[in-house]
C-alpha cells in the first residue's frame, strides 16, 4: 500500500476529549472516528489491527476444538424472561420494539440465545462436550462511555459457551479455555494475568479475569510477581497437564479489588514479590453450572436415560478493546510499537524525496515490489514531506520495522531499523531474511 492512497487522516493536535493514550493515538492516527457517544466507525488502519487480533483469537479457539458460529445482534426478550435476567440486567440493556410491538433487545451477551440454540438441537449426553463460539458486535448502554474503545457502548467481542454433562467435565472445558486465553494473549504480545474475580451479572461461582498491567487500567490488582515466570510452553492440551496448569497458577496470589484480601495477600506473598497496581481486563471466563439451562429447561438424557440440566460456562474476549489495550501496553514517549503479530503493516519504507530528484523514491518502489513478492505486508511512504515529519508520523503509527532510503544508503544497502533500536545498513536480501524471521 502507498501511503498517499491509504485512508489515514492523521492529525497533529491532541484531541481534547481523549484522556488516555490509546484514545488519543487512535484518534490522531485515524484508526477510529466517533459517530456518537461511545459508538465509533473503525477506519482502515484500526480495522486492520482489529481483524488481525480477531484471527489470532479465532485460531486459538479452533485449536481447542471450539466451533465457530454466528448469532444475531438483535434478540427476543422472551428467552431473557425465561432465564429471569430481562428485568434484572438493568439499564445497560438497550430495549426496543419491532413494528408488531414485540419486545426485542440489542444483545449485551448471549447466554440465553446460545442456550436456546443448544436445547433445540442436542438431546443426548453422547453429543457432549460441546464448545460453541462466535465473534460479533455487542451493545451495552454505558451511562458514561469514556476512554475510546476501552469503555464504549458498541464493541466487538468473542464469546464462547461450553456444554457438559457433569460439573467435573465442565471444569475440564473451563481449563481448556483458561489455557487458550493465555496462549491467545501471548501471541498478541501481551502478558495477561488470570485473576479470581466476581461473576457479576453473568452469574456462577467460578470466574477469572485476564488482566494486563497498565497505569490507565480501571481494575486495581494485587498479585505475586512470580506468576509472570510461569512458562506456558511446558503445558500440553491434555487433561492432566491443563489441570496442573490451573494448580500452578493458583499457587500464586492474584486478585482484583473485589476479591482482594489484605491479610491473605501479606501472609502468602513476600513484600519483594508483591505487585499492587492497575490493569485492564481483556478477557473473562465463567463457570455457572445450570444457571441458564435449568430455568430454560435445557435438558439432556444422561447414560441412565434421566433428563438433567446441562452444565455450562461462558468465555469472553474483548476483541475491539484489545486494540486499545495493546496501545496502552506498548505506547511510550509518543512512540507506538505494535506487537509484530497485530501490526497494521509488517514494515514501512521511508524514502527521502526531493522534487528535483526521484532516485530514492524509485529505489523505494523497487524494494516495495520485492517485498510484496515475498508476501510481506509493506507500506511505502511516497508522500513529499521532510524526513523529520515522516519519522514523527511513523513513530506515532507504530509499524515495528522501517527501511530508510536516504543519505546513509549505499548502492545496494539501506538503513533498516526496529522502532526504539539503532539502524543498520543491510542488503535487501538480509532485510527480507530479517522480516521473514
Amino acid at each position: 500500500m502507498y501511503l498517499s492512497q491509504l485512508f489515514i487522516p492523521v492529525t497533529k493536535d491532541l484531541p481534547a476529549e481523549a484522556k488516555i493514550k490509546s484514545h488519543q493515538l487512535m484518534l490522531r492516527t485515524g484508526m477510529i472516528k466517533q459517530s456518537s457517544a461511545g459508538i465509533y466507525s473503525w477506519l482502515p488502519l484500526g480495522f486492520k489491527v482489529m481483524k488481525k487480533i480477531e484471527q489470532i483469537v479465532r485460531e486459538e479457539q479452533n485449536a481447542i476444538d471450539a466451533q465457530e458460529m454466528l448469532m444475531p445482534t438483535i434478540q427476543s426478550s422472551e428467552i431473557w424472561k425465561e432465564s429471569g435476567r430481562y428485568d434484572d440486567y438493568g439499564e445497560e440493556m438497550l430495549r426496543i420494539k419491532d413494528r408488531q410491538g414485540r419486545e426485542m433487545l440489542y444483545g449485551p451477551t448471549n447466554e440465553e440465545l446460545i442456550t436456546d440454540v443448544f436445547r433445540s438441537s442436542i438431546k443426548s449426553y453422547k453429543s457432549l462436550p460441546q464448545i460453541l463460539y462466535h465473534i460479533q458486535w455487542k451493545f451495552r448502554d454505558e451511562i458514561r462511555p469514556r476512554f475510546g474503545v476501552m469503555r464504549c457502548k458498541e464493541f466487538y467481542m468473542k464469546d464462547a459457551y461450553s456444554f457438559d454433562l457433569t460439573e467435573n467435565e465442565a471444569k475440564k472445558s473451563y481449563n481448556k479455555m483458561f489455557f487458550s486465553y493465555l496462549k491467545t494473549f501471548e501471541r498478541l504480545g501481551l502478558k495477561a494475568i488470570p485473576m479470581a474475580a466476581d461473576t457479576g451479572p453473568i452469574g456462577g461461582d467460578l470466574s477469572h479475569e485476564f488482566i494486563i498491567l497498565a497505569e490507565t487500567g480501571e481494575s486495581q490488582i494485587y498479585a505475586d510477581k512470580r506468576i509472570f515466570q510461569l512458562d506456558l510452553s511446558k503445558y500440553e492440551s491434555t487433561e492432566s497437564s491443563l489441570s496442573q496448569m490451573r494448580k500452578d497458577f493458583s499457587n500464586f496470589y492474584s486478585a482484583t479489588d473485589e476479591k482482594f484480601d489484605e491479610t491473605k495477600f501479606n501472609e502468602s506473598v513476600e513484600k519483594n514479590n508483591q505487585i499492587r497496581t492497575k490493569g485492564i481486563e481483556v478477557g473473562h471466563i465463567f463457570y455457572f453450572g445450570d444457571k441458564y439451562s435449568k430455568p430454560m429447561n435445557c435438558l439432556i438424557d444422561d447414560k441412565s436415560g434421566k433428563k438433567i440440566s446441562v452444565k455450562m460456562g461462558s468465555y469472553g474476549i474483548g476483541v475491539s478493546r484489545l486494540v486499545g489495550a495493546a496501545i496502552e501496553a506498548n505506547y511510550n514517549n509518543d512512540v507506538m510499537q505494535w506487537p509484530k503479530s497485530i501490526s497494521p503493516f509488517d514494515v514501512v519504507i521511508i524514502p527521502s524525496i526531493n522534487k528535483n530528484n526521484k532516485d530514492n523514491l524509485q529505489k523505494a518502489e523497487k524494494i516495495y515490489q520485492e517485498l510484496k513478492k515475498q508476501n510481506i505486508d509493506v507500506l511505502l511512504d511516497d508522500v513529499d514531506e521532510n524526513m523529520s515529519n515522516k519519522f514523527k508520523k511513523h513513530d506515532l503509527i507504530g509499524i515495528p520495522f522501517q527501511i530508510i532510503v536516504g543519505s546513509k544508503s549505499e548502492e545496494n544497502k539501506f538503513e533498516f531499523k526496529e522502532l526504539n533500536s539503532k539502524s543498520e545498513l543491510l542488503s535487501l536480501e538480509n532485510i527480507k531474511s530479517k522480516l521473514k524471521e
